[in-house]
């Protein structure tokens, strides 16, 4: 989902919600390999994109997307820049 929209899984499915759909009926993509649930969350570069993903299930997935969030503010606070 994070590699191919470039956004979290949460947005994804926000986004598909606020037109009134879900990202099941409008995407056509295989429910089994695509997901529109919070938990999955974009790792980007600043000048080159996205370079992976954290992704952490078995809550709601406004829960699970916070978690994300949340862990990585914590760990971008104790070394913001690692050089």
């Amino acid at each position: 989902m994070v590699e191919r929209y470039g956004a979290s899984s949460y947005l994804v499915g926000s986004r598909h919600r606020a037109k009134g759909t879900t990202f099941e009926e409008s995407s056509r993509l295989d429910p089994d390999t695509y997901a529109a649930h919070g938990g999955s969350f974009p790792i980007t570069v600043e000048g080159v994109g996205v370079v992976g993903a954290v992704t952490v299930s078995g809550l709601p997935q406004l829960e699970d997307h916070r978690f994300v969030v949340e862990a990585l503010e914590q760990f971008l606070e104790k070394d913001p820049d690692p050089r």
